[in-house]
């Protein structure tokens, strides 16, 4: 009997098919890729390397022919040589007589610098011969950089770049969501949802067996590894990156005349050394099964952070500078020596693993600008020179930064200063709400060298810089005080408005437009008292009621009346004599403005209303019941809201009070105004006439306290348009 299930080898052999068809990256692996996350093993990164830039740069702006040697001079020594220059054995430790007798057709140019009392960097071939009268500039090739960067941008699509600006002539991009979009776009089978809606479903192998790598440096693979295996998604994936990069680097030939070399890999500390690894005009790969034979054939110091101090420690701890090497060493005894986090990251470092993300904000913290005088400068004239200088040369990069467009500026800026050993630093704040210039940088640096001077042993000075810091970012479309003014014809014209207004009121012709009038009634100024209007116990400035509000208080209640006389027409502004001198009122019975203001209930019938209360305040003769909220006064019989009761109370009670200090404070006046009951309800230590509870003559206690000024010596000598304000 036969049975209908294959044979054993045969489905053994069908399982293996099946498990090839699998990639080792899930559905989930593919989503980080488009989110760019810094753990996603299919990520690529690159980094761009301009070959020799500041070489480079000279050979295009003067023209020369690549193929010829040259060589970036500074003083007598070199900074800077080009690659067919290094051909002759030169680098940057050799002097300017050895290059030459090495290279005899080398082309040696001068960087760029600011003359003494210059306000612009310029060439010279006798720059190296005025060492003391000038300063090095570094802005042709800032310049440059910037033109490149601009192109790079051009090149990838908006919405998915990420770019971070290394140095000047380095720069890192991600390209893990540029590529992702070109993977679905060349490979529908990805589009679709995982199977089952499982992320963590593998995805299906790649449907190609063989990459063309042949415009690329690939890295060997190790054992057991090798190019014969198929290629998963994470070599797609790099080498989709290689095309974007090729694209780059040749645009940037073309437009700009620079070559550069570019190194591609899945985190930033392998790309860039990726870079450097076949220069110039090259582009590395590394690709995930490479990584770790491409590391164990070089030195850890060439890794980023491992080339200074730390590396120094490491070599003397371990007694080795390769990285096989190390990679025998334990993690416990690599944290036992160096510190946990330090022990840590460099285990993981030298094996390939680093998270660190392109940063596309990377942002300067710090701009600064110096000189070593050889030989030392002995004047404030001399150094005032060079403080003009680095005010430029700050200034220009300022401006790269955009802070004429107010996108950034600093905060801070630094004066430091160097006589033989000691060293001397002075800081100020640059002051805000203003743009920052040239000459305002300038004026800032001379104070602060001034405070040094000003301490003494200023001179001879060996070093001066100026620096600026803190950056922070600018307030974009903020409005300086001036935008909220009018002038020149718009203010004449407002002017004229104005008194035309004025006239019209006093003839009893113009009235405020509708916009401008106030409500009248309970959400109007009446309200404070229950009443229409106040302006101290006189209808003016002369109650000491009125003295407790300050000027610009007192003014804001005018206005706000003035434009609620369409509503009270019977109301009169009181004179501007009376409103200057306020001495006047005490020495005259207030009783005609009291009356005017909170007259007694109306004897009116209701057809005649009464001509000096409008209807809408005259609440006398309502019944209660009528007025939800509202109790009549004792006092007046005027309904009041409840919640201005005590407010209303305390009104009576200031004008009982200037009523008994009218009579009794000395004063000179002839009358006195008629004491109404609430101030007879008051208890006899609250209606203290001539001295109050703090002893004081003319002073009352209260939160309606006033001071007598009929005759008291704190009203004498008080000229035109003064007042006393209370302060307790």
């Amino acid at each position: 009997m036969t049975s209908s299930s294959p044979p054993f080898p045969a489905s053994s052999q069908l399982s293996s098919n099946a498990s090839r068809r699998k990639s080792k990256y899930t559905w989930k692996h593919l989503s980080t890729l488009a989110a760019a996350s810094p753990h996603c093993p299919l990520r690529v990164i690159a980094h761009l390397d301009l070959d020799a830039f500041y070489a480079q740069c000279e050979t295009v702006r003067l023209g020369e022919d690549p193929a010829k040697p040259l060589a970036v001079q500074q003083w007598q020594g070199l900074i800077a040589i080009n690659y067919p220059a290094r051909a002759y054995g030169l680098n940057r430790h050799v002097t300017i007589t050895e290059a030459k007798e090495k290279c005899p057709d080398l082309i040696c140019q001068h960087v760029a610098t600011w003359k003494e009392g210059d306000t612009k960097w310029s060439y010279s071939d006798d720059a190296f011969k005025e060492i003391a009268t000038r300063k090095v500039s570094l802005d042709p090739y800032r310049i440059q950089s910037r033109r490149i960067l601009a192109v790079i941008k051009d090149c990838l699509p908006k919405d998915l770049q990420r770019v971070e600006k290394a140095s000047i002539d380095e720069v890192f991009l991600d390209l893990s969501a540029h590529v992702h979009h070109l993977l679905l776009a060349r490979y529908p089978e990805l589009r679709g949802p995982p199977p089952y809606d499982d992320p963590t479903e593998p995805l299906p192998r790649p449907p190609i067996t063989a990459l063309d790598w042949a415009a690329d440096t690939l890295i060997d693979l190790p054992a057991p590894h090798s190019e014969e295996d198929d290629p998963d998604w994470d070599d797609i994936a790099l080498h989709l990156a290689s095309e974007i990069i090729r694209d780059v680097r040749a645009r940037i030939f073309t437009e700009l005349h620079f070559t550069s070399s570019a190194g591609l890999a899945r985190n930033k500390p392998i790309a860039k050394l990726g870079s450097a690894h076949h220069k110039p005009a090259h582009q590395t790969l590394i690709r995930n099964r490479a990584i770790s034979h491409f590391l164990s054939t070089m030195k850890f110091t060439k890794i980023r952070h491992l080339g200074g101090k730390l590396g120094d420690e490491v070599i003397a701890a371990f007694n080795t500078e390769h990285i096989s090497d190390l990679l025998l060493v334990p993690l416990p005894q690599l944290q036992k020596t160096l510190g946990d986090d330090t022990g840590a990251w460099l285990h993981a470092t030298i094996r390939g693993e680093d998270h660190s993300e392109v940063n596309p904000r990377t942002q300067i913290q710090s701009m600064l600008s110096a000189k070593s005088f050889r030989p030392s400068i002995n004047s404030f004239l001399v150094a005032g020179k060079w403080l003009r200088i680095f005010a430029a040369d700050i200034f220009s990069r300022l401006v790269e930064e955009g802070v004429l467009e107010n996108r950034r500026r600093p905060k801070t800026v630094n004066l430091h200063h160097r006589q033989g050993a000691s060293t001397r630093s002075r800081q100020a704040p640059i002051p805000l709400g203003r743009q920052v210039t040239e000459e305002g940088l300038f004026d800032l640096a001379r104070q602060l060298l001034a405070q040094v001077v000003g301490d003494g042993r200023a001179w001879p000075c060996a070093n001066l810089s100026l620096s600026v810091g803190g950056f922070e970012d600018g307030v974009v479309g903020n409005r300086g005080i001036g935008g909220f003014l009018v002038h020149g014809e718009e203010a004449k014209a407002l002017k004229e408005g104005v008194g035309r207004r004025s006239e019209g009121r006093e003839e009893g012709e113009g009235r405020e437009p509708a916009e401008k009038k106030r409500k009248v009634g309970e959400e109007g100024i009446g309200r404070f008292f229950g009443a229409k209007g106040w302006r101290g116990g006189d209808g003016g400035r002369g109650g000491d009621v009125a003295d407790h509000v300050e000027v610009n208080e007192y003014e804001e209640a005018e206005e706000e009346e003035e434009d609620e006389h369409e509503g009270h027409e019977g109301d009169e502004d009181p004179a501007p004599e009376d409103l200057q001198n306020s001495t006047a009122a005490l020495t005259n019975p207030p009783s005609s403005p009291i009356d005017k203001i909170y007259s007694p209930p109306s004897t009116h019938p209701p057809s005649q209303p009464n001509p000096h209360q409008p209807s809408n305040h005259d609440h006398s003769n309502h019944d209660p019941k009528h007025a939800p909220g509202y109790l009549p006064c004792p006092d007046c019989s005027i309904l009041v809201a409840s919640a201005e009761q005590a407010e209303h109370a305390d009104f009576h009670f200031a004008l009982a009070l200037q009523a008994e200090l009218g009579g009794n404070g000395g004063g000179s006046g002839s009358g006195s105004a008629p004491v109404d009951s609430a101030q007879q309800q008051r208890p006899a230590s609250a209606k203290a006439g001539g001295h109050g509870e703090d002893g004081v003559s003319g002073k009352g206690r209260g939160r309606g306290r006033g001071r007598g000024r009929g005759g008291g010596s704190r009203g004498e000598g008080r000229e035109r348009g003064q007042r006393k304000l209370a302060f307790g």
